[in-house]
């Protein structure tokens, strides 16, 4: 998280017309880059915060009021806060200061945990309610629960692993069992002589729910991979990889497939799905992560399909601007 902070005019009824909202941090919530742990794709982010999938996505700035209420701003000035975040990830200051007029809301707490507060004001709380709001005030945004595992902290987990792939990359030799790539009805052999088994990639890094720097430390803190492979391909990698095929034919909400920039001429593809998660490189091999093996990372060789695969996926996957 940043701790550049700034001042927000306050919004309409929610936040009052004399109050500041001190910036503490923001994100973007677009096709191609929102906070994963809302959903397995843009529309789901969404509809956690309760808005609208506007295909340009929006802004979170995410701070608190002169009473130290969590607020949530959201604006359609994207470019804005990409701006100001690509700044704070320099280490340069920068006054993130959206003008009214790009205001779409103000939402009552944060959806995402942060990790610094305002000086100056009371501890970050959620905001009184409205007693004119006749008890229907929206009730404030919480982040998601990633204290047990389940679908937010399996895409937290592969946000990390794509984060820091270098250290879980390194961590597989050519003696590691592999997941065969086909469409989900592989004999079990890989292109690379593997006899087809999932391998246990060991666990993935606790996953957190703050945004920016807070999970990129977290993903540095990955632990080293275990060498136990599992007894046969699980059906849950088969079923991920069919999914993710049928994706190709016919294809998933925005979001649901990204592909970000990697070193050399790959891209990081991710992708999600009903109770799993990938992260590959279109030159390397992939990770699967499943809601059904709490903390177990398993491989998928690149045999013959994974590239093809990848490279389907890629074509028609969203990519930031």
């Amino acid at each position: 998280m940043t701790e550049e902070e700034g001042a927000v005019a306050g919004t309409d009824n929610t936040v009052a017309d004399d109050d500041a909202l001190y910036v503490l941090t923001a994100v973007l919530l677009t096709p191609a880059q929102f906070p994963s742990v809302l959903g397995d794709d843009y529309p789901a982010a969404c509809a956690a915060l309760r808005l609208e999938p506007y295909a340009e996505g929006y802004g979170l700035v995410l701070g608190q009021d002169g009473d130290g209420a969590r607020w949530t701003v959201v604006v359609d000035d994207v470019s804005l806060v990409a701006v100001a975040i690509a700044s704070w990830d320099c280490g340069m200051e920068y006054d993130l200061s959206p003008d009214d007029r790009s205001v779409v809301c103000a939402l009552p707490g944060w959806p995402l945990a942060v990790a610094v507060a305002a000086p100056g004001v009371s501890a970050p709380h959620d905001p009184e309610p409205d007693p004119e709001a006749d008890g229907e005030d929206l009730a404030p945004l919480c982040p998601p629960d990633t204290d047990v595992w389940g679908p937010a902290q399996r895409r937290l987990g592969a946000d990390a692993i794509a984060l820091q792939w270098a250290v879980w990359r390194e961590q597989i030799d050519d003696d590691t069992a592999f997941a065969p790539a086909g469409n989900g009805d592989g004999d079990g052999s890989g292109e690379d002589g593997s006899n087809g088994d999932g391998s246990d990639g060991g666990d993935p890094p606790e996953a957190g729910a703050e945004a920016g720097a807070e999970a990129e430390a977290e993903a540095e803190a990955v632990p080293p991979a275990g060498d136990a492979p599992l007894s046969g391909t699980h059906p849950g990698v088969r079923r991920a990889l069919a999914e993710a095929h049928a994706y190709v034919d016919a294809p998933p909400p925005p979001g649901r497939v990204r592909s970000s920039f990697a070193p050399g001429d790959a891209r990081m593809i991710r992708a999600d799905g009903p109770g799993w998660s990938m992260v590959a490189r279109t030159d390397d091999i992939a990770f699967l992560l499943l809601d059904e093996l709490p903390g177990e990372i398993l491989t998928v060789g690149r045999g013959t399909e994974l590239p093809k695969l990848l490279r389907a996926l890629d074509a028609m996957a969203v990519r930031p601007s």
